[in-house]
């Protein structure tokens, strides 16, 4: 069974720092390419960032390149969300998801293992 648990959520003021954990388990994760998607409150779940697992290949979301960088340790079984320069707009509850895929998927459906998500709230 696949388990996915975020961490690192929080409340910060515009123009902070946060870094989200996905820990995952009950999964091959090398194999697995891995993305966080968000939502805010009322509005569609959207794609934040991808990467895949043989090159570490990335791929992000125009809104947040530049600001966040995605990384994963296949060693630790978990992926990383560094958001740096953070805005109001980025309030969302983050998620993180698995794909069977060596490709970047930006959608939800390659998606078929997902977190709980982590709240994080920007102030102005």
């Amino acid at each position: 069974q696949v388990q996915l648990v975020e961490s690192g959520g929080g409340l910060v003021q515009a123009g902070a720092s946060l870094r989200l954990s996905c820990a995952a388990s009950g999964l091959t994760f090398m194999t697995y390419a891995m993305g966080w998607f968000r939502q805010a409150p009322g509005k569609e779940r959207e794609f934040v960032a991808a990467i895949n697992s043989r090159y570490g290949n990335t791929r992000y979301a125009d809104s947040v390149k530049g600001r966040f960088t995605i990384s994963r340790d296949n060693a630790k079984n978990t992926q990383y969300l560094q958001m740096d320069s953070l805005k109001p707009g980025d309030t969302a509850v983050y998620y993180c998801a698995a794909a069977v895929t060596s490709s970047l998927p930006t959608t939800l459906s390659p998606y078929n293992s997902w977190g709980q998500g982590t709240q994080v709230t920007v102030s102005s």
